[in-house]
Parts: structure tokens; sequence; C-alpha cells
């Protein structure tokens, strides 16, 4: 059965109604359309082969559409093979009453299945009438092979629609609306076929601009392969504006029944493989559960003998290693094994259910696997482990009490020969014969310590010897070891008391002989020390680095260093009284034997020290004597280039600040013609070039005091510093002073103005100049121009100070206040007038050109304005024309006109 007839046998769960109300809808298709030449051509062809692919299956075909159906032989036969019934006998005969009779036969059938004809009757078709041909065929595809898609509760046109959208939508310039112009490219088709068989077309091959192409290979793959005959032209969907809607839904309908047979194939095979797997994860859990089932089962078999083993050892070492492997039981070997057990149920029950579910019968594992098997061998599992846990815990105590007793026995015999460790070697020392007083009386005490110890452990030795002997009346295993060790430490103990007693005697003795030796070593002590301390302070004055900077001060260095030396006498008296001292205990430990040690433990000082220290002190007096009389040598060569710098710069000073005042009067003089201030101010140049020989002695003899390292000088108030300001300053002034007068002059020539004017600039300027430095502060300023006739606002004053005071320094000099004078009373070029000159020269045009410059200009002047003109930039200009009017502009700083 094809796919189309396996469709059939759901035409009756359509309602009469549904179907009318479809049929209503068709009937209403406009029959007029059928005469475009064009779209009758596609029908044609379209149903053609529509019908023929169904009356194949019955052996033949049709030629010509409106022909071969007009006995009405072939039409019954096509419903007989799309519905899978049997029509009435057709009548064999060739008369036209016959024709009518089987084409009636074919239209009854059609009515029979809730299709409504209008305006088509047998008549027509008998005569051959191509638009009710075509009609009565699309009717019949439309009952037969659309109207049973159904696609998420639509059906028919709209169900087809859905369809294609839903299979297309991943495809890149696949939009599929409608039943005509979205298929004209076809890549529709093309996405349908690679969506259910991605094996047959290449789909990212396809290009959007080869719409041919794409059908010719739609039509081609789907007629080798999905048995779907051509029924269009490539070139009559592509030449046709919108190509014919009911064509394009027949051979699309084709695709549908054609896909839906494999989709339906492949439903039922993921079904079968469902309930395949569903039967293989059960018996996988089958298999499991035996095999776990067995595993459980051997390990319990193989636990309990080793768990009903209950032969004792003689150790507790080797019972505890019994109680840690039976930990390790508990601990490493069972958990896994519970989990296997409480898995092994829970698979069991799980594959029950599953079993139930799918309704298969029960599981029944193998003889002595049931879960109720496994409980109870685990339960007897149990049973025997408890019974071995509590016997290896009664054997433990019974054999803890004897190891805790010889435990305990070695603990206190270790603590003791650990504390008696080394103790008859030091009682046996003579350490005290070589030792001072100090270190005997410290033996002494820690003699007695060492006795009230030996005392404290007496009640040890006791309670070790009692433990020695319980271990011999509870018969321990090793209690022959256990007694030839007391006895080593009995015999030990009464060594270690007669040693004692022969130590203290010892130390008694040798104390009274070393106190008398100690009052001695105090005695020298206290009188060494200070005189130590006064020869340590003798040698760090006598070796003392002194700075002086004067003959006063070193002169009372000297009588200090006198006074000291004064003092030599009664210190030598004490040195040999020191050491006296020392040379009688010399004689007392030679007398009786004493072995000095050589230190004494008062002092770290010794003879000899006290001897080195004097020699050094008698050494340095004749050395601090000469190094003193050096420094008074030097002072005095000091002292005289003090008075020889003083003596110039008392004079330099003054000078300087003379030559200083008299420039700054030259300046401010109005009295005079500005070339006798300028005659006058170079006369004062010249003498301060001659004075500049006065000023490089005074720089010699600076150099002089620096290289002496002297600082200071109290005969002068004048540093070289100072006068190298002063001479600084100095030529600062007179040199900025003549510059001023100069630019005077020169603003006096440029602008033509008179040495009146100038005079009573300088008047106004020296009468506001309330600092007399040259200068006004901005409010000066502004009552200078008030008091000369200025009526001033403030932004009227600000365009003043951005002229005076471009800097923003904050005050106005006198130059800048001549240069705005002069702008404000002389007549001054302007950058308008320069660019109305250049004009004159260009002929009265926006530009100049290099010849006519090198004619009017001089030639340092043409070329100084070539080189600085830019290219002008006019639809009017010849090559190599200049801009004039950017220089002008650029000349007195503005931006261009």
């Amino acid at each position: 059965m094809t796919a189309v007839e396996s469709q059939m046998t759901y035409t009756n769960s359509y309602s009469i109604q549904h179907e009318e109300t479809y049929m209503s809808q068709e009937e209403d298709w406009d029959r007029d359309l059928l005469l475009d030449p064009a779209w009758e051509k596609q029908q044609r062809k379209t149903f053609t082969a529509w019908c023929n692919s169904h009356l194949r299956k019955a052996g033949t075909q049709i030629e010509n559409i409106e022909e071969d159906f007009r006995n009405g032989l072939k039409l019954m036969l096509l419903l007989e093979v799309i519905s899978g019934e049997r029509l009435p006998k057709p009548d064999k005969g060739k008369m036209r009453f016959h024709k009518i009779a089987n084409v009636n036969k074919a239209l009854d059938f059609i009515c029979s299945k809730g299709v409504k004809l209008v305006s088509i009757g047998a008549e027509e078709i008998v005569d051959g009438n191509v638009k009710m041909t075509l009609g009565m065929i699309w009717t019949i595809i439309l009952r037969f092979a659309i109207q049973d898609i159904s696609v998420e509760e639509t059906s028919a046109k709209e169900g087809l629609l859905l369809w294609c959208q839903r299979k297309t939508a991943p495809y890149r310039n696949v939009n599929v609306q409608n039943f005509h112009i979205s298929w004209k490219d076809g890549l529709a088709l093309c996405a349908l076929i690679h969506r259910h068989r991605p094996d047959l077309i290449d789909y990212s091959k396809l290009r959007k601009d080869d719409p041919i192409g794409n059908l010719n290979t739609a039509f081609e793959v789907a007629e080798k392969f999905l048995d779907i005959p051509r029924m269009l032209d490539a070139e009559d969907i592509v030449n046709t504006p919108k190509p014919d809607e009911k064509a394009i839904m027949t051979y699309v309908s084709c695709f549908y029944h054609a896909f839906a047979g494999a989709e339906q194939a492949e439903t039922a095979a993921n079904r079968i493989c469902k309930v395949l797997a569903v039967n293989q994860e059960n018996e996988k859990l089958m298999e499991e559960y035996e095999k776990l089932a067995s595993e459980l089962l051997e390990w319990i078999r193989r636990t309990i003998p080793w768990l009903e083993n209950r032969v004792a050892e003689q150790t507790m070492r080797a019972m505890q290693q019994k109680l840690e492997d039976f930990r390790d039981y508990r601990r490493v070997h069972k958990p896994p094994r519970v989990q296997e057990k409480c898995q092994l149920e829970i698979n069991f029950n799980t594959l029950q259910t599953k079993l139930r579910l799918s309704n298969r019968p029960a599981f029944m594992p193998s003889e002595g696997k049931m879960v109720s098997d496994i409980a109870n061998a685990w339960k007897g599992l149990e049973q025997v482990e408890k019974g071995y846990e509590e016997w290896l815990l009664t054997e433990i105590r019974r054999l803890e009490r004897l190891d805790h007793l010889a435990e305990k026995f070695k603990q206190k015999c270790a603590m003791h020969e650990a504390w008696t460790s080394g103790k008859e070697d030091l009682l046996s020392q003579k350490d005290y014969e070589s030792a001072s007083l100090m270190e005997i009386r410290a033996l002494m005490r820690k003699h007695e310590a060492f006795e009230s110890d030996l005392a404290a452990h007496q009640d040890r030795v006791e309670q070790i010897a009692a433990i020695a002997q319980e271990l011999n009346e509870l018969d321990y295993h090793d209690a022959a070891t256990v007694n030839a060790r007391c006895q080593g430490i009995c015999d030990q103990w009464d060594n270690l008391g007669t040693l004692t007693q022969k130590r203290r005697d010892s130390l008694e003795r040798v104390e009274k002989l070393w106190e008398t030796i100690d009052q001695l070593y105090l005695e020298f002590a206290k009188r060494a020390a200070p005189f130590n301390n006064w020869m340590d302070g003798a040698m760090e004055d006598l070796q003392d680095m002194f700075i002086v900077h004067s003959i006063e001060e070193i002169q009372s260095l000297i009588t200090a260093h006198d006074q000291f030396k004064a003092t030599l006498p009664e210190a030598d008296k004490e040195r040999m009284a020191t050491l006296g001292i020392h040379t009688e205990i010399l004689k007392i430990a030679q007398t009786y034997g004493i072995k000095l040690s050589g230190i004494n433990p008062y002092t770290n000082l010794s003879p000899q020290d006290i001897s080195n220290k004097w020699d050094t002190v008698k050494h340095l007096v004749p050395l601090r004597d000469q190094m003193l009389q050096e420094e008074v040598a030097r002072q005095q060569a000091n002292e005289r280039l003090r008075r020889q710098f003083a003596a110039q710069a008392n004079i330099i000073g003054p000078w300087i600040q003379t030559k200083m005042e008299e420039i700054s009067h030259v300046s401010v003089d109005i009295a005079g013609s500005l070339e006798e201030q300028m005659n006058s101010l170079k006369q004062y140049e010249q003498n301060i070039i001659n004075y500049k020989s006065n000023i490089d002695k005074l720089e010699g003899d600076h150099q002089l005091s620096q290289e002496s390292l002297i600082f200071d000088n109290k005969h002068t108030n004048y540093t070289m510093e100072h006068v190298r300001v002063g001479w600084e300053q100095l030529l600062t002034t007179i040199a900025r002073t003549i510059n001023e007068v100069e630019n005077q002059i020169l603003t006096r020539d440029a602008k033509g103005i008179s040495q009146e004017q100038l005079n009573e600039f300088r008047a106004s300027f020296n009468h506001f100049d309330r600092k007399r430095n040259g200068m006004m502060d901005p409010d000066d300023f502004r009552a200078c121009l008030i008091s000369m006739g200025y009526d001033l606002g403030e932004v009227e004053f600000a365009r003043i100070m951005t002229l005076v005071d471009p800097n923003n320094t904050g005050v106005v000099t006198f130059q800048a206040f001549i240069d705005f004078m002069t702008r404000e009373t002389a007549e001054t070029d302007t950058a308008e007038q320069v660019m109305a000159s250049f004009k004159i020269l260009a002929s009265d045009k926006n530009y100049i050109t290099v010849d006519e410059l090198r004619r009017e200009l001089p030639p340092e002047q043409a070329e100084y304005c070539i080189s600085r003109m830019t290219r002008y930039v006019g639809p009017e200009a010849p090559p190599g024309a200049l801009d004039y009017i950017s220089f002008s502009s650029a000349l007195y700083g503005e931006s261009d006109l």
C-alpha cells in the first residue's frame, strides 16, 4: 500500500461538516484564472503527472488529460487506486451515453466521499472541456491527497503550509508563506528534501540566484530517489510572475506523503528500540544482581571462619594486632560489603518495579540468592562478629595488667637511671682545687641541692623494688631481666651515698682558704676601677680632636692641659699602691699552695692593664703639647687673612651701593635730553668696568680664607656672596638702564615724540612710582592714566593691561608705559593699511604674483615676502599666486580678515 493509500484509511475521521466547510471554500476557486495559458499549462502538466503516479500502479497512464478521461474508464480506475475501494462495474459500450454513465459513476463516488461538485457535469467531461476536467482533478487531489493532511489541529491547505514552514525553518534564504512565489527559487523544495534526506542534496552549495538549477535539482532527486514524478517545469515556474498555486500544492503534497511514511517507520523503529532497551536494561540488572549476590555470599562464607578463630596470643602486642585487624575489617573491608548489600536490595526492588511497570513477569533469583537468603547469611555473620569482638576485649584486659606493671617498672627504672647517669663521675671530680671563692661557694650550694635531690629519689628506689617483687609473685615471663636490673639500681644507690659525703668534706676545707684571697681581690678591684677610669678619661682628653676658630679658644685649651700635667705625680702614687695589693695575693697563694686562676672575680682589670695604660698616658702628654702649639700658629695666620679681607670688603660694599643709587637718580632725572642721559650712563658703565679688578682681588682673598676653613669674620659685615650679588645687580642695572634709554630714543625717533613729551611721561611715571623701583602696580597705573585725562571703565582698563603687562606679572615698567603712550599719541601703521598697499601693487587683485613682488619691491624685501607668503587658493588665481592678506595679518599678530 502506498503512502497515499495509507492516508486514505484515516479519511472517515473527518466529519461531514468539516469536509463540506473545506470544500465549500475550494468551490469558490477562480475558474477564470485557468484562461491564463501559463497557469493552464502548469496545471495540465502537474495534474497529468499526479494521475499517472497512481495509474501506473494499475499498469496504465494518460497522455492527454482532457481526452483520456472522456470515456470515464481511466477516471474510475484512478479513483479505485487512490481510494482502495471498488467502484460499480463500468459500461463497456463506446456510445456517448456509455461514456456519460461511466463518468457519472466516478462523480457519484466522489460525492459519496463528502465532496460537493459545483458546475462539473459528466457531459462536460465527456466533451473534453479542459477547464472542467482540470477542476475535477483538482477536486480529487484536494479530497484524497490534501484534505487528510493534519498538523497541530490544522488541516488541508493550512496544515500542508504549516508542515512546510516547520520543516524549512532552519534553512537560510527560505521563507515559505504561500504556495506560489515562495517556491520560485527552488530552495524551499531542496530544503524539504535535505531536511528528511540530507544525503541526497548538499544544501550549502545551493545559490539563491540559480532558481532553475535549484528546481531541476529538486525535481531530479525527487523523481530518482523519492518516487515522486516530475510534475512541473523549472522554466515555467521561474518565468511566471505568480506560479499556479494548485500545481505547487499538488507537487508539495507528494513530498508530505512520501516523508510521512518515512516518519511513521521511524516512529515504529523508535518504539521497538525503546522496548528492546527496557528489556536489555532489565536483563543487565538481573545479571548484576546475580553477580553481586554471588560475590557477597562468597565473602560471608570466607569471613565467618576467620571470626570463629579463638586462639589467644601470648603478648599484648600480638593481641592488639588482632584487634587492629578486626578494626581494619570493620573500617575497610566490611563497609563496601554493607554498601553492596544495600545496593543489592535497591537493585532488586528497582528491577521488580521496572518489570511490573513494563508488564514483565517478576524476577526470581537463583536458588539460595534470594534477598532473604542474603539477609540470613548477613545476620549469621554479625552474630559471629559480635562474639569475636567480645573475646578480643576480654583477652586484652587480661594481658593489660601484666603489661602495665612491666611498663611501670621499665619507666621508673629508666627515669632513675637517667637521673643517676654521670652522677658518680660528677661526685668524684676535684674541680674545687682550681676554682675561685665564688665558684667554691657555688659548688657547695650545688652539692647541697644534690643531697636534697638524692634524698627525694629514695622513694623511687623503694617503688622499683616493690614492683619487681610483685612481678615475681605474678610469674612474669621476663622476671630474670627485671631482677637483674633491680639489683644493679640498689648497688649503685649505696655507692652514691658514700661519694656524696666525701665531696662535702673536701669543699668545706677549700672554702676557708679562698676567703682570705677573695678579700684581697675585692680591695684590688675597688682601687683599680676608679684609677683605670681616670686614665681612660685622660687618654680620651689627650687624643681628643679639637676645632677652634680663634686665638682665645686655643689659649683656653693650653691652660687646661697645663692643669692636667700638674696632677700626674699624685696619680703615680695611686698606681703603686694598687699594684702592691696584687703582689700580696701572689705571696699568699705561693705560701699555701693555692692554684690561682689568674682572673679577679670582681674586675676584668689586670695589673698589666694598669701598667700599659699608665705608659700610654705618659706618651700622649708631649704629643698633646706639640698639637696645641701648631694650632696657635694656624690661628694667628687666619686672623691676618680675616683683617685683609675685611679691609677691602668695607670699601667695595659701600662703593657698589653708592653707584646703584647714582644710576637710579640718572634714570629718573628728567633734566637734560635722552642723549645726555645716555652719555652719563656710558661713563658710569666704563667706571664700573674699570672697578672689576678690585672685585677680582677680593675674590682671591676670599678663596684663601675658604682654603683655610675660615667661615666667619668679625671685622666686616660684608661677605663675598653679598659683594657678588651687589656687583651682579650693578652690572644688570646699568645695562638695563642703558637699554631703556636706547629704547626711549628709538621710540621718540620712530613715533615723532618730542623731548618735552617724554619728560612729561617720565614725570607722570615718577610721580606714581611710589616704591621708586621703576615699576607701577595696576592701581597706581590706573591713577596715572586718570591724571592724564583717560576715562577708564573696567573693560577698557583690562584691555590696556593686556597691552602693558602681556605676561600678567602684576607690574608696569617705564618702557611698557612709554610704548603704550606712544601708541596712543602717535600714528602707526595697521594690518589694513599694509593690505591696501599690497592691493595697489597687485592691481586690485586678492593675490599677488612673484614677478609683481620682485618688480615693485627691493630684492631683499621681495624675497622676504616670497619666502613667508602662503599659496593663494582660488579659482581665478594663476599657478604660484601668493596670499598677501594672510601675510599682512600675520605681521601684526592678527587672524585673517
